[in-house]
C-alpha cells in the first residue's frame, strides 16, 4: 500500500485529479476544456520541421496546434531537414514560454496532427496508486478546492514549529528553511529536524505545485550532517525519479538537486502572468459555487456577478452548467468590480 488516495473532481469545464499522501495534497493534475491533446504528455504527434539551430543543437517542431516544440539533435535523430515531417513524442508540457520538450520517433510524412492520444487524467491519476480507489463527488470537489488553494501559498508549516517559503524564479526554485520559535531550548536538535523535515515538505510542496527544475535549498544552521541530510533528500524526492539529481552540502549551507520537468507547473495554469489567479481560473471557480448553491436549491434561480473578464470566462463554460441543472442560472458583467469579489444571488 502507497498510502496515497486519489481523488477526481467533475467540474464544470474543467476535470481536477488529486493525489494525497497521509491526508495532505501531494499533486494535481487538471485538464480543461479547449486543451490541446496533442500538447499534452505522452501525446504522439505528427510535427513538421519548422527551423533548425544547428549550433544550439536543436530543432523547432510545427505540432499543428499550440506552439512549436523543440527536439535536441542527437546521432540517433541524424541530420534535421527543415519541412521534413518527423514522429514525435511530448516528454515534457511547455511551460513560460518555452515550447514542449519532444523525443523523436523516426520520420513520418503528412500534415501535423495527434496520431496517439495522451493519457487520460484518470488514467493519470490512478498511475499514482494503481490499487487505490478513486473518490468522486463532494468529498474530492473538497479536497480540489483546498489543494488549489494551497498552491497559491508560499510559506509552509513543518512539524517541529520551523517553516519553509517555497519561491520559484525563472532560473530556479529557492527554499528557504527557518526555525521560527522551534530552536529556542535545544538548537542543535532542532535545526536538525527542520533541515530534514524540509526536504520532506518541499517535496509534497514541489509536487503539488509542479515545480521542477534548479532546486535551491536555503539551510538552517552550521555544521550539517551532509550523509543524513542527502538521505533524506534522495528519499523524500524519490517518487520524481527517474531523473533526480542530488548535489552536495555546500560550504554556504546550501543544497541543490534537480528534479525532472514533465508536465506544464500547475501555477501557471492557474495563474495569470502577475502570479494572481487568472479570470479563467476565477470564472470556473465561480461556476462552481454557482452549481453548489444550485445543488442546495434545486428549484431556485441563480445569478453569477463578476467582473467582465470573469463573467466572459464563465460563460464559456456555463452551457455545461445548463445540461447539468438547467437554464436557471445566468451570469451578469458588473464593470468595476474587482476580480476576486465574484459572487452568487439567489433571484
Amino acid at each position: 500500500m502507497s498510502g496515497r488516495a486519489l481523488y477526481l473532481d467533475l467540474a464544470p469545464g474543467e476535470t481536477r485529479g488529486v493525489v494525497t499522501l497521509a491526508g495532505r495534497a501531494e499533486r494535481l493534475l487538471i485538464h480543461r476544456r479547449g486543451d490541446l491533446a496533442v500538447q499534452a504528455l505522452g501525446a504522439v504527434a505528427v510535427g513538421r520541421i519548422a527551423a533548425v539551430d544547428t549550433a544550439a543543437g536543436l530543432a523547432f517542431v510545427d505540432l499543428g496546434e499550440g506552439p512549436q516544440g523543440v527536439i535536441n539533435i542527437t546521432r540517433e535523430t541524424g541530420r534535421m531537414v527543415e519541412g521534413a515531417a518527423v514522429e514525435v513524442q511530448v516528454r515534457a508540457e511547455a511551460r513560460s514560454g518555452k515550447g514542449a520538450s519532444l523525443r523523436w520517433l523516426g520520420p513520418s510524412q503528412g500534415r501535423p496532427r495527434l496520431i496517439q492520444a495522451p493519457p487520460s487524467l484518470e488514467q493519470q491519476l490512478q498511475a499514482f496508486a494503481p490499487d487505490a480507489p478513486i473518490h468522486t463527488g463532494a468529498a474530492a470537489r473538497e479536497v480540489a478546492d483546498q489543494a488549489q488553494d494551497e498552491i497559491a501559498l508560499e510559506r509552509f508549516g513543518l512539524p517541529s514549529g520551523g517553516r519553509i517559503w517555497v519561491e520559484p524564479t525563472r532560473a530556479l526554485t529557492a527554499v528557504d528553511v527557518d526555525l521560527g520559535g522551534a530552536g529556542t531550548a535545544a538548537p542543535k536538535r532542532a535545526t536538525r529536524a527542520a533541515n530534514l523535515e524540509a526536504l520532506a515538505e518541499a517535496a509534497r510542496v514541489l509536487r503539488l505545485k509542479g515545480l521542477g527544475g534548479l532546486v535551491v535549498f536555503d539551510l538552517v544552521g552550521r555544521g550539517h550532517d551532509a550523509p543524513a541530510l542527502l538521505a533524506a533528500a534522495r528519499q523524500a524526492f524519490s517518487p520524481d525519479n527517474p531523473g533526480v539529481a542530488v548535489g552536495q552540502v555546500s560550504r554556504f549551507g546550501t543544497l541543490e538537486l534537480t528534479v525532472p520537468r514533465r508536465a506544464r507547473p500547475v501555477v501557471e495554469v492557474l495563474a495569470d502572468e502577475t502570479g494572481r489567479p487568472s479570470p479563467r481560473t476565477l470564472g470556473l471557480r465561480l461556476l462552481r459555487e454557482l452549481e453548489r448553491e444550485a445543488l442546495a436549491d434545486r428549484g431556485g434561480r441563480l445569478e453569477g456577478v463578476g467582473a467582465p473578464a470573469v463573467a466572459a470566462a464563465a460563460r464559456e463554460d456555463l452551457a455545461e452548467l445548463h445540461a447539468r441543472l438547467g437554464a436557471r442560472i445566468s451570469l451578469r458583467a458588473e464593470p468595476g468590480r474587482p476580480l476576486e469579489a465574484f459572487q452568487v444571488i439567489r433571484l
